[in-house]
């Protein structure tokens, strides 16, 4: 069976890769636009210590933090070491007592094995785990926490894939419809004929879809992500910050600490780094940790991320179109969720039906 994946970000490269395995024969094809979601996010691993309350998204995000411990092995035993993970642990963090003990109930809640330990730490004991914390702070302690980095992650996978066959391509695809039926995509004049071709291209799936009549309910939201650096401090064991508000630090093993996020609609694809975007990241980071005052600003990312703005996921078939797959709409989650969902769509696609029920993430 050939499958053509159209988008190398994670969600893509996990699919090509899943395919891969099965022993398809996979094209992966990338448009390369700035500002791809998986090139920016942050990519923090650790479903069970969020306050998502939506139950049928929080059934993929929990089994996208579960299942990461296999797909590392795996990709291991495929040669592939470099994905920036690590179990590294969480800390949701808040000055408010209340708050704290309404997370440790949630938390618990979920009777997550993956969560590891759970623990409660006073601001002093966060503050060993990750010293620039304000003194303020307490913390719930959720020791299965992790980190990835969603480069090095999607090129592992498709250099996986590379391996078992795949064939990676660049350039702008059309896809072909005849009879109702997908039949593969043309890139510049050339087709390429496929059974079956799966969209992950996030946030630029929209317009790919639409002379099909395919209305995806997608649209980008930026998000500005600063990344900093502590010389001669040994961060690459520093737990993930959460405060209870839609921002976050974690860190890398070159003396990184990674802040943001903004969450901007109604920027369209504008690919720029704004003054009030990095005011808001940076003060919102040093309310938290006002010991990175003296970090180094390294760099800021870009990143569009495909928000649904119907709030629902979107993954599986699209019956109306047969020979057509749609993975989108992970939002802020996609680096969690993506590799995950990449395997459930290469299930989905081979066999017709995956190991998760995905009829409430159905398009249309």
């Amino acid at each position: 069976m050939k499958i053509i994946v159209l988008g190398a970000g994670v969600l893509g490269a996990s699919t090509a890769y899943h395919c891969a395995v099965a022993g398809a024969e996979v094209v992966v094809v990338d448009a390369a636009h700035e500002g791809r979601a998986t090139a920016a996010g942050a990519g923090i691993v650790s479903p069970w210590s969020s306050r998502v309350e939506d139950a049928e998204f929080y059934r993929l995000y929990a089994g996208g933090g579960r299942y990461y411990p296999r797909l590392i092995e795996r990709l291991a035993e495929d040669g592939e070491h470099d994905t920036g993970f690590r179990k590294v642990g969480t800390l949701v963090v808040t000055a408010d007592g209340g708050e704290l003990a309404a997370m440790e109930r949630l938390i618990r809640s979920r009777q997550a094995p993956e969560a590891g330990a759970i623990s409660v730490l006073a601001p002093a004991e966060a503050r060993k785990l990750f010293p620039p914390l304000h003194e303020a702070l307490f913390a719930v302690h959720v020791s299965g926490g992790a980190r990835v980095d969603g480069r090095r992650l999607a090129g592992a996978l498709l250099h996986a894939a590379e391996r078992r066959g795949a064939v990676r391509r660049s350039g702008v695809a059309a896809l072909v419809v005849e009879a109702g039926r997908v039949r593969g995509v043309r890139i510049g004049g050339e087709r390429c004929e496929a059974d079956a071709v799966v969209v992950t291209a996030g946030a630029w799936a929209p317009e790919l879809l639409r002379p099909l009549g395919v209305a995806l309910a997608v649209e980008p939201q930026r998000g500005q992500i600063v990344h900093l650096r502590l010389p001669g401090t040994e961060t690459g064991h520093w737990p993930v910050v959460v405060p209870l508000a839609d921002h976050y630090l974690l860190t890398f093993d070159d003396s990184r600490v990674v802040v943001g996020a903004t969450r901007e609609w109604g920027a369209g694809f504008d690919y720029r780094v704004t003054a009030g975007g990095l005011a808001k990241v940076l003060g919102n980071a040093l309310a938290v940790a006002p010991g990175l005052a003296g970090a180094t600003v390294i760099e800021t990312r870009i990143g569009f991320r495909p928000m649904p703005s119907d709030g629902k996921l979107k993954l599986g078939l699209v019956e109306a179109v047969p020979g057509l797959a749609i993975g989108n709409g992970l939002g802020a989650s996609g680096l969690t969720i993506g590799p995950y969902a990449g395997k459930l769509l290469a299930e989905v696609v081979l066999e017709g039906k995956a190991e998760m029920d995905l009829e409430a993430y159905r398009v249309g």
